[in-house]
């Protein structure tokens, strides 16, 4: 299935931004409520403060044996809730600014035609994730007081007011600049190996599912491998139970606490549950994102192909002269 080259490709420079934005919206709240459980289990492995798990498959085991099959599902309205508007405005940025940046680099401000950039690509990632943690951050702290282990909050609501009146509102962001530090790497890497793939198994840049698939899959791997041990840190940072003269306030501190848990091999706790959820959830964001493009382009094609039959009848039609009295 595939359609024109350049319209295609052409789409991101000429829809509005609201189109991109409600294909992210969708894309993010598929991303995360399919692969939620295995999202819990990481966030369970990566926790420094609970019993360690020797496999996800033990993880997943305990954790239905002892707390039930729901508590794999516990925080996912945090993440509908967050997700929507922060891929809303990480797909609109992305496609806006990796035009741009395109355009800059490759000195053709006024070439129409599809040119790829591999640094425009990880620049405009980078920026796209400032827009995108500042919604999601929020929304990552409560899900995740709600998925460790012994987690009292019935609901992410009480998880919220509990942790604005105990903690306050710095509570919420207290994990902001290390989630960007890890997110800005992430996701320009994210986005160049997509990318990069896409040049390589779909060098015409139609649209083909099989490909956005491939390619999503192999971007979230790679970019999960290579910040796992930032968002060990975060995790970190998300989770830890307020004691005001023990708290681990910044980056700087919560490195030095995971390596003084068990040195290096803890940075790398929850890789593999890591990696398996990243790459099917950034396949499905792609593939899902894609075809809203895709679907929108055709419906477009399919009005202007409309409207231009209906003038051309309206022009074949004589006119009416109309008798003198």
């Amino acid at each position: 299935m595939s359609i024109d080259h350049d319209d295609y490709e052409a789409l991101p420079s000429k829809l509005s931004p609201v189109i991109h934005m409600g294909a992210g919206a969708a894309a993010g709240v598929m991303e995360h409520t399919l692969m939620y459980p295995l999202d819990s289990v990481k966030t369970r492995m990566q926790n420094i403060q609970t019993v360690e798990y020797k496999s996800i498959s033990d993880a997943f085991g305990r954790i239905i044996y002892k707390e039930g099959s729901r508590r794999l599902f516990r925080g996912m309205s945090a993440m509908i809730v967050g997700a929507g508007p922060a891929h809303a405005l990480y797909f609109s940025c992305y496609e806006k600014l990796k035009h741009v940046f395109t355009r800059g680099i490759n000195g053709h401000a006024n070439h129409t035609k599809w040119e790829n950039s591999t640094i425009a690509n990880g620049l405009a990632g980078a920026c796209a994730t400032f827009f995108h943690d500042i919604i999601m951050n929020p929304a990552e702290v409560v899900k995740q007081r709600m998925q460790v282990s012994g987690s009292l909050h019935s609901s992410c609501m009480r998880c919220v007011l509990h942790t604005y009146q105990t903690e306050g509102l710095g509570a919420f962001y207290r994990s902001f600049s290390t989630q960007l530090f890890m997110n800005i790497p992430f996701q320009a890497t994210h986005f160049m190996v997509y990318e990069f793939t896409q040049e390589r198994i779909n060098p015409d840049r139609c649209y083909n599912p099989g490909t956005h698939i491939v390619s999503g899959a192999a971007a979230g791997g790679v970019a999960s491998i290579v910040t796992n041990p930032l968002d060990v840190c975060k995790t970190l940072l998300n989770t830890q139970k307020h004691r005001e003269d023990h708290a681990i306030r910044g980056l700087r501190q919560a490195v030095r606490t995971v390596y003084e848990t068990n040195g290096i091999r803890t940075f790398f706790r929850g890789t593999t549950a890591r990696v398996l959820y990243q790459m099917p959830s950034t396949a499905v964001s792609w593939s899902v994102y894609e075809f809203f493009k895709y679907l929108f382009n055709n419906n477009r094609a399919r009005l202007t192909a409309d409207i231009d039959i209906g003038t051309r009848m309206i022009v074949a039609v004589p006119p009416i002269v109309l008798d003198e009295p």
